[in-house]
């Protein structure tokens, strides 16, 4: 069965000005998700926008990496003077299984509701372009640098939000 879910994330701070880093949500996301291929819960499949299928890390024991039915349905961002957003609808297929190393059942939710966003940004003392992440599992607040000047880009108060919508 097709199953959509939603994540969204907000990041807060001095986004332009002086100093303005052109802090932008990547293209890519990670996000964890029970895999009916593998029969594995919580594997971790990166989504790319545009891309019309998802690559589950698979199992460190005999399912090696893989392609799985997942796509970026819907990715919108919102900038501001002092607020990023991003909004994505991620949809994957799922289907009953038990996971092949515990043998407990998959539930119909994702069991681990992890995700990573991946984020670019140009350094203007250094004119070179750089990336740094976020993901649930993070301290907040936690304040992105930028890694050739380490200027604060942007505070992540929030941890990022994973919805099931169907």
């Amino acid at each position: 069965m097709l199953r959509t879910a939603e994540i969204t994330a907000e990041l807060t701070g001095q986004l332009k000005g002086d100093g303005f880093h052109a802090l932008h949500f990547g293209p890519r996301l990670e996000f964890a998700v029970d895999c009916c291929i593998c029969e594995r819960t919580g594997r971790t499949q990166v989504f790319e926008r545009g891309a019309e299928r998802a690559l589950c890390s698979g199992s460190r024991s005999g399912f090696a990496r893989h392609y799985t039915a997942g796509r970026i349905a819907a990715y919108d961002t919102t900038a501001g003077a002092e607020r990023l957003a991003l909004r994505a609808l991620v949809d994957f297929w799922w289907a009953p299984f038990e996971d092949k190393k515990t043998g407990a059942p998959c539930p119909a939710a994702p069991s681990h509701p992890w995700v990573r966003l991946h984020i670019g940004y140009h350094c203007p003392m250094a004119k070179e372009s750089g990336r740094a992440s976020l993901q649930t599992n993070l301290a907040r607040p936690y304040d992105l640098r930028c890694g050739h000047c380490d200027a604060v880009l942007a505070t992540d108060a929030t941890t990022p939000a994973v919805r099931l919508l169907a």
